[in-house]
């Protein structure tokens, strides 16, 4: 069995680290290079760094942030945020990213899954998914709808199909945003994470909810994910990854410990 990794997630916006709660309410919390070399030295399996608000803003990702978190971890660097093009991932691969995410720009063109797939290879390309809960439809079959932009823009597009799509499209893994639980601390979208889990072969990342050890524990066993994604619980200084990682093999969940 592959160990399951602890991801600790840096929303940076204007060059800031920030937090929000179900994507509104986003505060400044400090300095995103600092906390990478911090997360990193306490023994974090992999870092993601998104923009939040590129896609939205219609511009590029400010490199010159990712260029110096790179500097500071030696661990995988996974970065998004307002990539639409191959150069884009390109540019991003220069300035340090081992994996690059798409996320808005590829549900409204996926053949840029494809695209980067096949000049990056699929295991540098990372589609993240944001989605929230609705009603079942005969369009929303699962009650999971896509959003996009930054969760301001509703896509009509269920979000296990479009799972299944972004795996046979290329990618190497998926990031399972859940909006409804972002920033609540009240525990991760567990039907959400397993329903996809079980869809798709490829690796599973669950995101938003977590506040407690017992979380990471709940979404690695019962969500059937294989890495869990942290901001708030460490960012605010309430656990360290070391804690994290030593509840979790406390709890018979296997990951890398760092003795």
């Amino acid at each position: 069995m592959l160990s399951k990794r602890v991801i600790a997630c840096l929303d940076v916006r204007d060059g800031h680290l920030a937090k929000s709660v179900k994507f509104v309410d986003t505060k400044n919390i400090g300095d995103p290079v600092e906390k990478a070399r911090e997360y990193y030295i306490d023994g974090l399996d992999e870092l993601v760094f998104y923009d939040i608000t590129a896609s939205s803003d219609g511009r590029k990702i400010i490199l010159d942030v990712v260029e110096k978190v790179a500097e500071q971890v030696f661990i995988p660097l996974s970065v998004g945020g307002g990539i639409r093009s191959v150069d884009d991932a390109t540019d991003l691969r220069l300035a340090g990213a081992e994996k690059i995410n798409v996320n808005s720009a590829a549900v409204v063109r996926p053949a840029l899954i494809s695209e980067c797939a096949e000049a990056i290879g699929s295991q540098n390309v990372v589609l993240s998914m944001d989605i929230r809960r609705v009603e079942p439809t005969a369009e929303l079959p699962s009650g999971y709808e896509m959003v996009i932009n930054g969760g301001r823009k509703p896509m009509g597009i269920d979000a296990l199909e479009w799972a299944r799509e972004g795996e046979a499209l290329g990618a190497g893994e998926l990031v399972v945003n859940s909006i409804d639980a972002d920033g609540t601390r009240a525990g991760y979208e567990l039907t959400l994470t397993r329903s996809i889990s079980e869809a798709v072969r490829i690796p599973v990342i669950a995101s938003g909810g977590a506040g407690e050890p017992d979380h990471l524990v709940d979404v690695l066993t019962q969500g059937r994910a294989d890495a869990a994604l942290v901001a708030s619980m460490v960012h605010y200084g309430d656990y360290t990854v070391s804690g994290l990682k030593q509840h979790l093999h406390n709890q018979g969940v296997k990951v890398r410990m760092s003795w």
